[in-house]
């Protein structure tokens, strides 16, 4: 049986009082996130483009303004239908300068912002699916609707980046940007023009957003992200990537024409000789 004396040792008093004020601090952590967490009542989605802005490149068959309306009217009775309150930034097909979507998204403070957008390139085998975000508090919300999309679809995985984009830097709540494929690929076009396709997209995003993990309140415009606990693959730019073997290939053939001639000015020199 300890004694009384045992008990009162400054050494045992302090440690108790260590471990005391650890509890303490870790309720308070867990408090303030929950009360963060619980804050997020309305999703803000804000389908791209739109109006004269078509969006994409010049040329592009499939107006990639069609295609994120469509998403985003298919997403919001699904997060309705979870309990959320859902803006958006539009529902017709009319232009909304990136300014007001950021308006609209900083008005709704318990709000989260999901812009759907659909990739495009210069080169036709450019495809995949990627998702940014800009502040460290959107990094998780990025994260979890990006493994929920590329889980659902059969796209290739292109990864979550931190990019600086308006909409992402300039809103004052959870942000993210999601690119849901190429529309100048073939394949993945015309997987975009598919109605059973666009609800998936839909259903997936929608599942990354009610799983994501807790959310903490972001404090500003300027906060980096330390990608801490993201998947991030390095950026790579598909519109500047060579086709494999075509720039070796090329080289070679070069490389022959030229010790060809080389073999023949020999040839002809021996034979003055």
């Amino acid at each position: 049986m300890r004694s009384r004396a045992a008990t009162k040792d400054p050494l045992i008093m302090r440690a108790r009082f260590k471990r005391y004020v650890l509890c303490c601090l870790a309720m308070a952590a867990l408090a303030t996130t929950a009360s963060a967490e619980t804050r997020y009542t309305t999703i803000v989605i804000d389908p791209g483009h739109g109006g004269f802005d078509r969006g994409g490149i010049p040329g592009q068959r499939v107006p990639e303004k069609i295609m994120t309306l469509d998403v985003s009217l298919r997403l919001k009775p699904l997060l309705e239908k979870a309990g959320y309150k859902v803006v958006m930034t539009r529902d017709t097909d009319v232009f909304v300068p990136l300014g007001t979507r950021v308006a609209i998204a900083n008005s709704n403070p318990n709000a989260i912002f999901v812009c759907i957008h659909f990739n495009s390139a210069t080169r036709s085998g450019a495809n995949g699916i990627e998702t940014y975000f800009y502040s460290t508090e959107s990094a998780p919300l990025a994260a979890s609707i990006h493994s929920a999309l590329v889980g659902g679809a059969p796209s290739e995985n292109r990864g979550v980046r931190r990019r600086g984009y308006f909409v992402l830097r300039r809103t004052t709540v959870p942000a993210v940007l999601v690119e849901c494929g190429f529309l100048t690929n073939p394949t993945e076009a015309q997987y975009a023009q598919s109605n059973t396709y666009r609800q998936q997209l839909a259903q997936e995003i929608a599942r990354g957003i009610l799983n994501r993990p807790a959310l903490a309140a972001r404090t500003g415009y300027t906060n980096r992200s330390s990608y801490v606990d993201v998947g991030l693959q390095p950026f790579l730019d598909q519109r500047f990537v060579r086709e494999s073997g075509t720039k070796h290939h090329r080289r070679h053939k070069t490389s022959t024409k030229k010790k060809s001639s080389s073999t023949e000015k020999k040839k002809v020199s021996s034979e003055e000789q």
